[in-house]
């Protein structure tokens, strides 16, 4: 973890339901009202090995506190052997049911026959085009979409790893209400938290009192690439109080990704933002505590106890 963040503390002892009911975010985690508290996630952990050393170097080396693992993608076995490496860092599942690369790709842990209406017509995962995504939603059988997160999530433990968290690669909040309600329900009977994105799924989360990001929520892929540094340092300078989130992309973009990845530039300019020294600087001049999903799962499973959100 980075120098800027710091243990929570303890929720005071007697504090009544109602009393936690009303509370925020960062005060669920054990911090004072007005914290300014962010999570930096680096997503897409596993899809090919420009990233991998990228998020273990944002994650050692600079303000990155967590990630998000691909468990079917061609690198995903490296990097979970990176993970049990370092049992101190804070992962989740990135959940996966698109492709956006033809050149180096990937399919569904569980059996192609056992998970039929998340592919497309040849038999391979929709690519995450608007088209793409909306044919997927339209088709997939939520009993396939448990079948295949359970997979992605068991193959994790089988390595003897233990994630913090659930999240969707390229789906905000898995795309439609049941597939997120069942996230949670997955995330409840694993002992895990949920990246909640949009609304409604937020509210849902709040209205079980448990800590979700509470403002807008940052993909790094939305920022221009002219000017991203400043811009970086713009949002930490102003970011509010509470729980924030970014999702970061980083990649070490090296000759490799150039010829698979068509957003390895966005990957790069993360990548050199989050370990310069002005990230580290701008966080300690600017007072903000790097928290990890390790600290959110710890209150998802102190409150988190079944029920489906409904949201």
């Amino acid at each position: 973890m980075d120098e800027t963040s710091v243990t929570p503390r303890s929720r005071t002892r007697g504090t009544t339901e109602a009393e936690t009911s009303s509370l925020r975010s960062g005060e669920l985690l054990g911090y004072p009202t007005g914290e300014r508290l962010l999570i930096v996630n680096c997503d897409d952990f596993g899809m090919y090995p420009a990233i991998n050393e990228a998020v273990v170097e944002a994650i050692e080396q600079g303000v990155a506190g967590s990630c998000s693992l691909m468990v079917p993608c061609p690198a995903a076995p490296d990097a979970m052997r990176r993970l049990l490496r370092r049992p101190e860092v804070s992962f989740g599942v990135h959940l996966t049911m698109v492709c956006e690369m033809p050149g180096a790709p990937w399919g569904p842990v569980s059996a192609r026959e056992q998970v039929p209406s998340l592919l497309d017509p040849v038999g391979r995962f929709f690519a995450p085009t608007p088209s793409g995504r909306g044919a997927l939603l339209a088709q997939a059988r939520i009993e396939d979409v448990e079948r295949e997160f359970r997979a992605q999530i068991d193959t994790v433990a089988v390595a003897g790893l233990t994630p913090t968290h659930l999240d969707f690669h390229c789906l905000a909040d898995g795309g439609r209400d049941d597939i997120f309600d069942l996230t949670v329900s997955l995330a409840t009977e694993y002992g895990l938290a949920v990246r909640a994105w949009l609304d409604p799924a937020r509210e849902a989360v709040r209205r079980r009192r448990l800590p979700v990001s509470e403002n807008d929520f940052l993909d790094s892929y939305a920022l221009p690439l002219d000017g991203k540094p400043s811009r970086y340092a713009q949002l930490l300078r102003d970011l509010p109080p509470g729980l924030n989130e970014w999702a970061v992309h980083p990649s070490l973009g090296t000759r490799e990704s150039r010829a698979l990845d068509d957003g390895w530039r966005v990957r790069r300019t993360d990548y050199e933002f989050l370990v310069s020294p002005e990230a580290r600087a701008l966080l300690a001049e600017e007072g903000i505590r790097l928290v990890d999903y390790a600290e959110v799962r710890r209150v998802w499973q102190e409150r988190g106890r079944g029920g489906r959100l409904g949201c």
